[in-house]
């Protein structure tokens, strides 16, 4: 195989990458300096060397704690459980919400082998029995296996005094709070439910 359709196929397996992308991808690389190239390429090299996830919540950092919960200024006491780190981006674009995340590491599927024991549901329910918490909002992705994690997560909260909410509706059904504008998600949260 040849160094370009080595890249052009490395590139294709990114999300939303077709092989079309990749063919650009590849020869836009090739047009620039080696030196970008090489860049580029420590770049990906040293990601998985240096980013981890947060201690607290799961989302991406390089640190022990996270930029949010390392924040004094975050209301601890509310806590937005999404399905990925990429979903907290999403929400603070809006600048709307104040508290802190939990991120579960991805949502229940069981036809992708995917059960509670796969996300970080354990972990969250020892920070809300901790008794700090006061609202857990649950933002997972309005689609079917997202409606299933939700009221998973209700579940293993309801024995505790917290009061569980779900975005409001507005996100569309299917759709991904990461692709989602800043004014989409700040209604949602703004108008955000009790879950029964």
């Amino acid at each position: 195989m040849s160094a370009i359709d080595e890249l052009v196929t490395e590139l294709s397996r990114l999300p939303t990458i077709g092989r079309k992308s990749a063919m650009r991808l590849t020869y836009h690389l090739l047009k620039q300096s080696p030196d970008q190239a090489r860049r580029l390429a420590d770049a990906l090299g040293t990601l998985h060397e240096r980013v981890r996830a947060c201690e607290r919540c799961y989302n991406l950092t390089e640190a022990a704690l996270c930029a949010v919960c390392a924040d004094p200024r975050r209301d601890a006491t509310i806590i937005c459980v999404v399905e990925e780190a990429s979903d907290i981006g999403a929400i603070e674009r809006t600048a709307e919400y104040r508290g802190v995340y939990h991120v579960l590491g991805g949502r229940l599927s069981p036809l992708d082998g995917v059960g509670p024991d796969d996300l970080t549901v354990a972990s969250l329910v020892r920070r809300v029995e901790a008794g700090e918490v006061r609202e857990v909002i649950v933002a997972t992705n309005p689609r079917l296996e997202g409606e299933a994690t939700a009221l998973y997560v209700q579940e293993q909260v309801a024995a505790f005094p917290v009061s569980v909410t779900r975005l409001a509706r507005g996100l569309p059904v299917g759709g991904d709070l990461e692709y989602a504008d800043g004014g989409t998600i700040a209604q949602a949260i703004s108008a955000r439910r009790a879950m029964q």
